[in-house]
């Protein structure tokens, strides 16, 4: 079954790469028919010199801009002296990143690995083992509530309590130990907490990959009391949301809670190789002991020191204050173009999504091709839904001009009945 879509008006060049893509790789993604080869800041540029806005970040990934010029350095200074050690054996590398992590987000110990999804499943695993070592839940009983319609990965124990069927259907049998609620609903997970198994509750701050949907206020100050009072821990994954892009450091900073175990990924390298985290304090993260977890790539040299410069970025370069600015300036921005085919536009910080007005089912890719031809690149998410997410890097002069782009590209649907 063919995946990617190669239209004709295509330059040869770009062809020969869809092709090529089409011919050898897994069909596991749908992509936009642009193929790209340089990134600097808030553009980046395809093989045939054509330069586009890039309102998707990596999914977040690159916060701080395309190829930062500081975090290059670091990555090009180490990659001379020295990559991986694998923690068979010590580095200097990881003593100094994980005394700064653990500084900059104020927990007592930090378990680095690659992937985002292995950082969730590092949490699963955390959770589960404080859940029998100090909460004495009997053994095999621990339960984690997550929220419907959440997005935290691809692995078969993930894909196990996620409500889309995309995502694991015919993949079973599933793993056991979950309960979904619905997101944003605090009477729900007051009754999932009168479980006693029950040893955390797993949620993202705001669910991006379900199109931003962003909580009411309070909802995350409310779930952390409830977690609290019924001993269960609150576990944000912050892969997405974290690291500026909504205005605060971490989206849970916007009501002040500290979660009990704080996952990061994505933009904790910004954009440069795969290295996640997984924070917490001492009753939890020392409950796992030495050969019970591990990465062979986890916390390599290499990965320590574009993080340290990663989130030096994140701080000297206040991105997180600039997110905030550019983007109520964008929702407002786009609020104003009053289109009839943007049925609303939602988010926080940078991390933003307009809901499509259209009877087609694929009008929002159509849009988004429409975006792409106008010079900017953006996705649908779950049908209508096109998640608008630029480097935290952006000015209020490429604000502007990335709304003018889309108001241009609207008018495609001018004329219709």
């Amino acid at each position: 079954m063919s995946s990617i879509t190669i239209p004709t008006s295509l330059t040869d060049l770009t062809r020969t790469y869809l092709e090529l893509e089409e011919r050898h790789g897994a069909h596991n993604y749908h992509p936009l028919p642009v193929v790209l080869n340089r990134g600097a800041g808030v553009h980046v540029w395809d093989v045939d010199g054509r330069r586009y806005f890039d309102c998707l970040s990596g999914y977040s990934a690159v916060n701080q801009g395309h190829c930062h010029p500081r975090i290059i350095s670091a990555l090009i200074e180490q990659a001379s002296q020295l990559t991986l050690t694998s923690r068979a054996f010590h580095s200097d590398a990881l003593g100094e990143y994980v005394q700064y992590i653990t500084g900059y987000f104020g927990y007592d110990k930090v378990l680095p690995m690659n992937t985002g999804v292995e950082a969730v499943e590092t949490a699963i695993k955390l959770c589960r083992r404080w859940g029998y070592h100090i909460k004495n839940i009997p053994e095999n009983k621990a339960r984690i509530i997550v929220c419907a319609n959440n997005f935290h990965g691809r692995t078969t124990t993930v894909i196990s309590f996620s409500t889309d069927p995309d995502a694991n259907r015919a993949f079973g049998p599933y793993a056991p130990g979950f309960i979904a609620i619905p997101f944003n609903d605090a009477a729900a997970l007051a009754a999932a907490l009168e479980d006693p198994h029950v040893a955390g509750f797993l949620m993202e701050p705001i669910q991006g990959e379900a199109g931003v949907v962003v909580p009411d206020e309070g909802y995350l100050q409310t779930a952390r009391q409830y977690c609290r009072a019924a001993g269960v821990l609150f576990i944000a994954d912050e892969i997405q949301t974290g690291l500026g892009r909504t205005g605060r450091m971490l989206a849970c900073d916007h009501e002040n809670v500290r979660p009990d175990i704080l996952i990061l990924g994505k933009a904790l390298s910004g954009g440069i190789m795969p290295i996640s985290a997984v924070l917490a304090d001492d009753e939890i993260m020392l409950t796992i002991r030495p050969g019970e977890h591990g990465s062979t790539y986890g916390g390599n040299p290499l990965a320590c020191k574009v993080a340290i410069a990663a989130l030096q970025v994140l701080k000297d370069e206040r991105l997180a204050e600039n997110a905030r600015d550019m983007g109520e300036l964008f929702r407002q921005e786009i609020r104003q173009l009053r289109s009839p085919y943007i049925r609303q536009v939602r988010g926080k910080g940078l991390l933003n999504a307009i809901v499509i007005e259209h009877p087609r089912a694929d009008a929002a890719w159509e849009l988004c091709l429409a975006l792409k031809d106008n010079g900017l690149l953006a996705k649908p998410t779950h049908g209508d839904k096109i998640r608008l997410a630029p480097p935290l890097v952006i000015t209020k002069a490429e604000i502007l001009e990335c709304v003018e782009i889309v108001r241009d590209s609207l008018t495609i649907w001018e004329g219709d009945n």
